[in-house]
């Protein structure tokens, strides 16, 4: 496995950590920024897999979808919950500050949780929490 696909997993568990913590200091705008983050950076070392590189947010998630969701090698959920999040996350980064509620940005936590632990899987990895 590539040092890039490594990266992209820690990077997303990086993310995951942060936004936990910008939750936990009662910011879930920019929680909800990072979980979107944690899944995007996953669904890149998905796709780095495959030696696909996008320049857009839009380009990844879709072939995100195509590649990995629509041939049925992964749930369509994780394609789901990538698409949600970007929607929400662009709710929190470019609306009034309190656009989403503590709820929702735990329930993408939780979701960029899953994605984690999907790579991790796939991957046969395991990122180191301390980096």
């Amino acid at each position: 496995m590539s040092s890039e696909i490594i990266d992209r997993i820690q990077k997303a568990c990086d993310s995951l950590r942060a936004a936990q913590l910008l939750l936990g200091e009662g910011l879930p705008d920019f929680a909800m920024s990072r979980a979107y983050y944690t899944m995007f950076y996953v669904a890149e070392a998905f796709l780095i897999s495959r030696d696909f590189r996008f320049s857009s947010h839009s380009a990844t998630i879709s072939a995100f979808g195509r590649e990995f969701i629509k041939p049925k090698e992964l749930p369509v959920e994780f394609h789901q919950f990538l698409l949600q999040a970007f929607q929400s996350r662009a709710i929190g980064d470019y609306g009034a500050c309190g656009s989403i509620e503590i709820e929702e940005a735990q329930i993408h936590i939780e979701r960029a949780q899953k994605f984690i632990d999907l790579a991790n899987n796939y991957f046969q990895v395991e990122p180191d929490p301390d980096k």
